[in-house]
């Protein structure tokens, strides 16, 4: 077995892992902020909490750094894949995504029979087409977000980082009364697997295809709006010489 094939496997495993992780992480906190602390929807444990998911998604950050690419969320490997070659579009549809979701189930099935009282996770707490355009929304500010901080400052980890970070708090927070602000498909598929209604029309709908279908356009969108980095550079150097 080359040493490409390897890595992908290697690839996949740490997605596995990710996803397990996050749904953990998660849930930990809001027991950590709602149990151990007692302070539930009190201002100050909206604070903590806040603080702590922007401590959490440094920690995966950095865990996606060194780990050569792996990640939680099937949106942030999609919109990389949509701008690969084709092989790299179906590795990540036919196998890192998968190992997602399946990570996200086998870790919140773990969850709840440690921590029943952990929850049910998101839900929809409106109508489907509503939630729709409002998980198709928060999903493409945010891949609009992640591909300019790639573009404008690629190099910068805690600047990059920092901004990612509060905007997907942010549009977490807008969110999470109608939906649950997620913004990720394989996390509410764990949550949806264990309550037994990931088969449903408002799953598939408003957590799946609106994701998808709202990073497939900003990924299109930024490609329309955005000169490639590229392309500026030959200008520039028609322009010097």
């Amino acid at each position: 077995m080359g040493r490409a094939s390897m890595a992908k496997i290697r690839l996949v495993a740490s997605d596995f892992v990710l996803g397990f992780m996050w749904v953990w992480s998660g849930a930990l906190n809001k027991l950590f902020v709602n149990r151990v602390l007692g302070l539930g929807r009190d201002p100050r444990g909206e604070i903590i909490n806040a603080t702590l998911s922007i401590i959490n998604m440094f920690f995966f950050a950095f865990l996606a750094k060194i780990s050569d690419g792996a990640a939680y969320n099937p949106l942030t490997v999609l919109a990389t894949a949509i701008s690969g070659d084709f092989s790299r579009f179906l590795f990540t549809v036919g196998a890192r995504i998968p190992a997602q979701v399946i990570g996200s189930i086998t870790g919140v099935r773990l969850l709840i029979d440690t921590f029943p009282e952990v929850g049910v996770g998101p839900r929809l707490t409106v109508d489907i087409h509503h939630g729709a355009l409002t998980e198709g929304f928060l999903t493409f500010s945010i891949v609009m977000i992640s591909l300019g901080l790639s573009r404008n400052i690629p190099g910068s980890f805690f600047m990059k980082t920092w901004i990612s970070s509060v905007s997907k708090l942010t549009l977490h927070i807008l969110g999470s009364d109608l939906t649950g602000g997620c913004m990720n498909p394989a996390s509410v598929m764990g949550w949806a697997y264990a309550r037994g209604d990931h088969i449903t029309k408002e799953h598939i709908l408003v957590y799946w295809l609106a994701p998808l279908e709202a990073t497939l356009l900003a990924v299109w969108t930024f490609r329309l709006l955005v000169q490639p980095q590229k392309e500026e550079k030959e200008k520039l150097k028609a322009k010097s010489e």
